[in-house]
């Protein structure tokens, strides 16, 4: 049987007559990064606090480390550590008071929270800032500061619930680099972003939530496959020459293709459609700057998915379709640890 780190079935949540979650199903295995997609209002950050222990359900079930995240929040509190979209962490005190606080918080004594807090400045390069207030802190800084802050009670599972947000290239790929100093060292983490080159870079697994529900789930690769297993991508050397290119492409591919800026990309079959396209351009004087085949990326699946015209499933990674009405305020949780399992134990 297979060990999860943390594991949700059927979950259901419901904010009045707006249905969240329509029995969203996740698991992750322990030491990997299960990375979870979806447009705005699909019920990711719902899904997150439910498993945070923030959030009860109206149905389903969902544990971390075995534990079930209702009649067991307390022990589940003490596995977990969160990072919202929001920095939560108080500006007035420097990063090494708000460390030790957390620290402090979940009953170390000062002496090991101190000690806690300094290996988390290090190794998030804020040593230097360290006795300065949070905020005269940059974005990054910050960002980095919340991770740390999650990580003080070394957890065994930690919610990133769209981290790098508002971070630049740079920064971004020093928190991927975090992330995957956490995984190897055991870590399991849930990533939830709308940086689809982010989930592609950290996920082993990716779930692709809309409407509430998982329409699509797998590793990358095969998330790849259900759009299709190459793409064509090309640019018009006359923008004005885009909307005949896109009808090209479309009568070869059976598909609209995707515009991203100049760019105009689409999932084909085989090599051969390429050929295709390219000969129906040339018929149509149509001339290019750029024409490429190659793999899909998760752009590509991401709109397959989620846009106006869905894909059919695939035994590589089953597609449902998603009924229910989405939450359009998807509320988004606390950073820093998860909530002090001080207090007793809920029961169902």
């Amino acid at each position: 049987m297979t060990e999860y780190a943390f594991r949700a079935e059927g979950l259901v949540k419901r904010f009045g007559k707006t249905t969240a979650l329509a029995g969203v199903d996740l698991a992750a295995r322990p030491g990997s990064v299960l990375g979870v997609l979806g447009p705005n209002g699909a019920g990711k950050t719902t899904a997150v606090r439910i498993l945070a222990t923030l959030a009860r359900p109206d149905g389903g079930t969902a544990s971390v480390g075995g534990f079930d995240v209702v009649r067991q929040a307390a022990r589940v509190r003490r596995l977990i550590g969160l990072t919202g979209q929001q920095s939560m962490v108080d500006d007035e005190l420097s990063g090494r008071a708000n460390l030790v606080l957390i620290g402090q918080l979940l009953d170390l004594r000062r002496t090991e929270a101190a000690a806690r807090a300094g290996e988390l400045l290090e190794r998030f390069e804020l040593t230097e800032a360290a006795n300065r207030p949070v905020a005269t802190y940059s974005g990054g800084m910050r960002r980095h500061l919340d991770l740390a802050a999650c990580l003080v009670g070394r957890p065994r599972v930690v919610f990133l619930d769209e981290p790098s947000v508002g971070l630049d290239p740079g920064k971004r790929e020093e928190l991927w680099r975090m992330v995957r100093e956490l995984t190897a060292e055991g870590t399991t983490v849930l990533l939830t972003t709308q940086y689809l080159e982010e989930a592609d870079a950290l996920a082993d697994d990716i779930a692709v939530i809309d409407h509430g529900r998982v329409i699509a789930e797998g590793t990358p690769a095969e998330l790849k496959r259900v759009v299709g297993g190459q793409a064509v991508s090309l640019r018009t050397t006359d923008p004005e020459r885009s909307q005949a290119a896109a009808a090209v492409m479309e009568r070869v591919a059976g598909r609209a293709p995707e515009r991203t800026r100049q760019t105009l990309s689409v999932p084909v079959e085989s090599d051969t459609a390429a050929w295709e396209m390219a000969a129906g351009l040339r018929e149509r004087g149509i001339s290019v700057t750029e024409f490429s085949l190659h793999l899909p990326g998760l752009d590509e699946v991401f709109f397959a998915l989620t846009g106006t015209g869905r894909t059919s499933a695939t035994p590589s990674a089953p597609v449902g379709t998603g009924t229910s009405p989405t939450n359009g305020t998807d509320p988004s949780p606390p950073v820093g640890p998860a909530p002090s399992d001080a207090g007793k134990e809920t029961s169902a």
